[in-house]
């Protein structure tokens, strides 16, 4: 697969792999989310690579979530197979990412907001620089991840802080993410890179079949949200669908303040 959206490169052991597009602070598009399956497939099957790290480029942005200026009501246009019919593969993107056999280092950049910061929640470790700004906007822009984006985030900071952060759509710092338990560890903006290929070293050190292990181990405690992803993700194709979605997406391109009153009327 020619790659247009996403960098990847294999060096030593460690696959490393970017979403390429910072003028949109690294927006995803359905070519960009077929371009990141490929390559955390590949990593997969290649028995030379044994720890993933995902990142975004330019200093901005790790992942801004989906491009809200190629949604409209069928979802992010029709391109590909298309899971739970929204014109993303995001089911399969978020099973490759937790079932690859290896760990993967969400090496956090900027903003991880909205889908991006569900992609950043599924990896196994992150490391953010003390730029990086994290939270959720679906309920602000007329969508949502019921999902890995919202069950598994309770796991992870409990289930009081993941409402505040899905019901809210605030923003967090680097250091108060590191509070919450949301990211590993935080690190100068420009020893970001440099500290997250530290740490794939060390796991390159350990047993490949110990860490597969023990990542299908943890992986196992949640196994069951996989069936909620794929409920979640089907009925936010049918969402998208709705005038309540399309004002909240609307709203954002438009620049203009958000209207949901008129949906709340009996």
């Amino acid at each position: 697969m020619e790659l247009e959206e996403v960098i990847y490169e294999k060096s030593e052991g460690i696959a490393t792999i970017t979403i390429n597009k910072p003028e949109k602070y690294n927006a995803f598009g359905a070519r960009t989310v077929q371009e990141l399956i490929y390559s955390f497939r590949d990593a997969w099957d290649d028995n030379r690579v044994g720890v993933v790290i995902l990142t975004g480029a330019g200093d901005k942005a790790f992942c801004a979530g989906g491009d809200q200026k190629d949604r409209d009501s069928g979802g992010y246009g029709t391109n590909g197979g298309l899971t739970g019919g929204m014109g993303l593969e995001m089911e399969t993107l978020h099973y490759v990412m937790r079932n690859i056999p290896k760990p993967v280092i969400a090496a956090v950049n900027g903003y991880a907001i909205g889908g991006g910061h569900v992609l950043h929640v599924i990896c196994d470790l992150s490391i953010a620089s003390e730029r990086a700004i994290f939270g959720q906007s679906g309920p602000k822009v007329g969508s949502y991840d019921a999902g890995f984006g919202s069950a598994y985030l309770a796991r992870i900071v409990g289930e009081k802080k993941a409402r505040e952060i899905w019901y809210l759509c605030r923003k967090y710092s680097a250091d108060e993410a590191y509070e919450m338990g949301l990211v590993n560890k935080v690190v100068p903006h420009e020893q970001l890179m440099e500290e997250a290929r530290d740490w794939a070293n060390e796991m390159l050190e350990k047993s490949p079949t110990a860490l597969k292990m023990l990542k299908y181990s943890f992986n196992a405690d949640s196994a069951s949200i996989a069936g909620i992803n794929q409920m979640a993700l089907g009925s936010l194709a049918m969402f998208y669908e709705t005038d309540e979605a399309l004002e909240g997406k609307n709203a954002f391109i438009e620049k203009r303040p958000v209207d949901f009153s008129q949906f709340r009327s009996s």
